[in-house]
């Protein structure tokens, strides 16, 4: 992604404030088509993540094509006879890993036909004596039905707070269309043939700002202990990182990450925002509504004990973009936003699972049409219900900490993008300050 202008489509798309068996996790949506699956296949609800953190993690979303504002991106074409490579940065450390692959949006079975892990050594690179072969109930391949997610068999590779990890997956038969995480604002690789071994990167000649299929790394073994170790950051672009420097693993979880791992506490923290996401309604750009992921990307984790919500930003703002990419975009009202927020509090404490409500950040310096003083209305009154309400268990104020002066409508300059209303990496630094991490 070229992030050195703010070009007009950037700035619209991305509004927003924003296993011996192969285990398999059932789907949210379920359809006809994708209601029988093989007995070979357990289903989430038999599966236990007791002893499992959520070292990292993506939202997924359906394919979309990319532009020429966020790069190409492999989703609507797939793969045939490639090898991907994907870097990720773990946030708690463990005796054992394992890795979450989500075939959720695919039309057909993806057939992966094998896969590593090991430590990354920048780019493309995997330091030597590093890589391990991953299994799928004892199998070097595995076979994954449409709509579902397949979880790796362990395998013995310790690991540390804050390092970065390769994975590698290799695709011999035409995959379709592919599931995957459109803004990694970090650098995946592509190579033709067999290359899941290869340590050097020079088979690696490609690269695009997505994840792709990779929807977890998880760890178990200490620190990591039997309690519940993973918090999720749920949201849209502010969560995903919209904004901050790619390849800095400079998002607003990462800096809270980084905040656990000083101060010695073994918390893994999952990053579940998807760019344009909105609260009340799905888009092409932007996935599912937030009501509708919300179990899915943040109760089936493993090991979840608390989620941040930070939702509501591209539902009053992305009315005003008119770009088809985010749409629907009805103009909603602070009480729809407010009753959306209350659904997702019952969902996770039904759960036993704490819940920090962020503040929305402010719109008003926005160079795209998202800001309407109606809009403004709308954010003050959500926000001094998220502030007074009583209903979240802490708060974190996102809005305080990105507000300037003498017009707290808008940034402070020092802290936003060069779009005018996504925090850079001070600004998200500031925002992950907000956050009480007693409360977690």
């Amino acid at each position: 992604m070229n992030l050195s202008t703010p070009p007009a489509r950037f700035v619209q798309i991305s509004v927003g404030t924003v296993v011996a068996a192969v285990l398999v996790i059932g789907m949210v949506r379920t359809s006809p088509a994708r209601s029988t699956v093989s007995a070979a296949w357990r289903d989430a609800s038999t599966l236990s993540t007791e002893g499992w953190a959520g070292a990292w993690g993506a939202a997924m979303q359906p394919p979309v094509e990319g532009n020429e504002d966020t790069g190409p991106n492999w989703s609507r074409e797939g793969f045939a006879d490639q090898t991907v490579r994907q870097v990720v940065r773990v946030t708690t450390g463990g005796a054992r890993a394992r890795i979450r692959l989500s075939n959720l949006y695919g039309t057909r079975p993806l057939r992966v036909s094998g896969a590593t892990l090991g430590r990354s050594a920048g780019g493309a690179m995997v330091w030597p004596s590093t890589m391990r072969t991953l299994t799928f109930g004892r199998e070097k391949s595995v076979v994954i039905p449409a709509g579902r997610e397949a979880v790796s068999d362990p395998l013995a590779l310790p690991t540390s707070p804050l390092e970065r990890l390769a994975v590698s997956l290799r695709f011999t038969e035409r995959t379709g269309q592919a599931t995957f995480h459109r803004f990694a604002m970090t650098s995946s690789y592509r190579a033709q043939g067999d290359h899941l071994s290869d340590q050097g990167a020079d088979a690696y000649t490609q690269s695009t700002s997505s994840w792709y299929y990779l929807s977890g790394v998880e760890v178990s073994g200490a620190p990591v202990s039997r309690e519940r170790n993973t918090v999720v950051a749920f949201g849209d672009s502010l969560m995903d990182g919209v904004g901050s420097t790619p390849g800095a693993d400079a998002r607003v979880p990462d800096h809270l990450a980084e905040r656990l791992a000083a101060e010695h506490r073994p918390l893994a923290v999952v990053n579940a925002g998807i760019g344009s996401g909105k609260l009340l309604h799905g888009s092409e750009c932007g996935g599912e509504k937030g009501l509708t992921r919300f179990r899915r990307d943040v109760l089936a984790r493993p090991g979840v004990r608390s989620v941040i919500v930070h939702l509501g930003a591209n539902d009053i703002g992305a009315p005003q973009t008119g770009d088809p990419c985010v749409r629907p975009s009805p103009r909603v009202t602070a009480r729809q936003l407010i009753d959306g927020h209350r659904a997702l509090i019952r969902a996770a404490h039904g759960r036993g699972v704490k819940v920090i409500g962020m503040t929305v950040g402010p719109m008003k310096g926005a160079l795209f049409p998202f800001w309407s003083p109606e809009g403004e209305k709308v954010r003050q009154e959500v926000n001094d219900w998220i502030r007074t309400g009583g209903e979240y268990d802490s708060v974190a104020d996102a809005d305080l900490a990105m507000a300037g002066a003498p017009d707290p409508a808008m940034p402070r300059p020092g802290y936003v993008f060069m779009d005018g209303v996504h925090p850079n990496d001070a600004g998200s630094h500031a925002i992950a300050a907000t956050v009480d991490i007693s409360a977690l």
